[in-house]
């Protein structure tokens, strides 16, 4: 376990998202050995001079002359350990919108006891303290930004710490090899003799069981960053229209007029527990609109980053010269899904026809963005190219850092099988299991160096 050096300044600041609208409810969190002796100078509770733990208190916040009131507020106590952070913790809750909030804080402030807290230093103390695992810490930040239900649970099920003890028993199997190898380097004589092959046989379960997270970690990706998906064509095809249709937005301009949408257009939902967001690109064509031409210039950047690329073709016309250049230009890495648009102006067998001499026919889909017709075959493409079926089931997933730390705990048992190989003394097998279980203990926190919590915790947003 880490020994970190105590945390003595007291920190404050909002921590609720503030809204330049009017809110209902904002909180503003202290934490620290000040905490409550800072909170009694700028809250006036009436008749009550003992401020209990884990009771809330109704008040008002003052001005510093004492003369006029900035808000009525609730507080909130929570003496340590008992605390989020391991400390004393005070949250005064006020009124929302800005400017009672920053009032209030600006007050708190004001006191030299206090400082403004650093993002995610709350947190940072709750894992110093015991009363987090880094992990659980993490998945909380991940609860807070998630962008759908799905993201949801399995945040939720690294706060439970399904992550931290799933690693936790990885590297407790690499601490039992590493124990039993170091005990014959220094007592060989008296120990019975350790079979090479039952260590390697366990470091390949091992490796399985965290290729396992990895996989696990590149669907847990689609679940919480989700899919960016451009909407390219001709102009005047319905790229508008569909994305409207999809969305259910009326979010871009339709009208009859090619070239209408200048700008890239987003709009986001969530299919399946993914979030999808749809990319409403300009018209791609010959032409000599200097803006028209900016438009395109865009949606030409815009399809290097894009997962997934929608090609539409208007079926009254059918497959022409104009949609065969467009696809030429789409980068053959990312995958393509076309879609014949305006089902119910045209008979479609020749476009048909024509479309599936260039593409292959499941990655073809005819619908009409005007009655919905084909809107639910296209939904179900979409996901079958996006593999939202590989996110069934799904309730581990590691962050990019800790995807990281897990690939080099992998190269790491990867120079083991080097030295079975070659047939070396235990004493090169130690070298690589260390530097494994130190990867792992970097992973869940139990071996990490304070500037390293640090780095991490600055990514968090303020107040947590």
């Amino acid at each position: 376990m880490n020994s970190f050096s105590p945390t003595e300044d007291t920190i404050a600041a909002i921590a609720t998202a503030v809204s330049p609208g009017q809110g209902s409810i904002a909180a503003i969190r202290i934490s620290g050995s000040s905490a409550i002796e800072i909170s009694k100078s700028v809250v006036h509770v009436p008749g009550m001079h003992h401020w209990s733990s884990h009771k809330v208190l109704y008040g008002h916040v003052t001005e510093a002359n004492q003369k006029k009131y900035i808000d009525e507020v609730l507080i909130l106590i929570m003496k340590g350990p008992r605390s989020f952070t391991g400390e004393d913790i005070v949250e005064i809750h006020c009124h929302g919108g800005i400017i009672a909030v920053q009032k209030i804080l600006e007050r708190i402030l004001d006191n030299p006891n206090v400082r403004r807290a650093e993002p995610g230093e709350f947190s940072q103390r709750a894992v110093i303290n015991g009363r987090l695992s880094l992990t659980q810490a993490e998945s909380i930040s991940e609860l807070v930004s998630a962008r759908s239900k799905k993201a949801a649970e399995l945040a939720m099920n690294g706060i439970e710490g399904n992550i931290q003890t799933t690693v936790q028993s990885i590297r407790h199997r690499l601490l039992d090899q590493l124990t039993e190898i170091e005990a014959r380097i220094d007592f060989e004589e008296d120990l019975p003799k350790l079979e090479e092959e039952n260590i390697k046989n366990e470091i390949f379960a091992i490796k399985k069981d965290l290729n396992k997270l990895i996989d696990n970690a590149k669907r847990g990706t689609l679940i919480r960053s989700g899919l960016k998906v451009a909407l390219i064509g001709k102009p005047n095809v319905g790229k508008s229209s569909l994305m409207n249709r999809l969305t259910k937005k009326e979010k871009a301009i339709v009208t009859d007029l090619p070239g209408t949408t200048r700008d890239l257009l987003e709009s986001e939902i969530v299919l399946e527990g993914i979030p999808v967001t749809f990319i409403d690109t300009a018209g791609i064509r010959e032409t000599k609109d200097i803006i028209e031409n900016i438009g395109i210039s865009r949606t030409q950047e815009a399809l290097k980053q894009t997962d997934l690329i929608v090609l539409i073709f208007d079926c009254s016309t059918g497959w022409t010269n104009e949609d065969e250049s467009i696809l030429k230009q789409i980068p053959t890495s990312i995958p393509l899904l076309i879609v014949g648009n305006k089902s119910d102006l045209n008979n479609l067998s020749s476009s048909k026809k024509d479309t599936i001499n260039t593409i292959k026919k499941e990655n073809l889909v005819i619908i009409s963005a005007k009655t919905g017709d084909g809107e639910e075959d296209l939904i179900n493409c979409l996901l079958k190219l996006c593999g939202s079926s590989q996110t069934h089931g799904l309730d581990i997933a590691l962050n990019e850092r800790q995807l990281d730390l897990a690939k080099s705990t992998i190269k790491s048992l990867e120079n083991i099988d080097k030295v079975f190989d070659e047939k070396l003394p235990w004493d090169f097998w130690t070298i690589d299991l260390r530097q494994a279980i130190n990867h792992l203990g970097e992973l869940t926190g139990d071996d990490l160096t304070e500037s390293l919590l640090d780095n991490i915790f600055s990514k968090f947003c303020i107040g947590k």
